[in-house]
């Protein structure tokens, strides 16, 4: 499956396949009410849909859109795991208070904009030496 350092597509179906399954289980511990937990689900479908026609038509190969997929699921991982317990708390009080607007905590912001900033970075050094 890999060869001289370099995944093939079967390879990046894997490691999109095994993304998927941390990114679900990563999102059921994460969120705290049923209906976050439904809503972290849409992402993988979302990215089917969305992304891999996207990429088709743009004339991407499967390796770099399956690895923007993965990075993608990723990214949400490392972005939420660290925080998750006051992204959670402020996830319940939202849907309990629907009519007014809970305010972010400010740890959380600055860790999902710093890790997005250091995941996506990360992903466009990575490339050239994954594909």
């Amino acid at each position: 499956m890999i060869t001289s350092s370099r995944l093939t597509t079967d390879g990046w179906v894997f490691v999109a396949a095994v993304t998927t399954v941390i990114y679900l289980v990563a999102m059921r511990w994460c969120m705290p009410t049923p209906k976050a937990q439904r809503r972290t689900f849409l992402a993988p479908l979302a990215g089917c849909v969305f992304l891999i026609p996207s990429a088709a038509l743009k004339g991407y190969s499967v390796s770099f859109t399956l690895y923007l997929y993965s990075c993608g699921l990723l990214m949400m991982v490392i972005m939420l795991l660290p925080v998750r317990k006051r992204v959670a708390a402020d996830i319940a009080e939202q849907e309990q208070k629907p009519w007014t607007k809970v305010p972010f905590n400010t740890f959380s912001l600055y860790w999902i904009a710093a890790s997005s900033t250091g995941c996506i970075v990360a992903m466009l050094l990575l490339w050239p030496h994954v594909s």
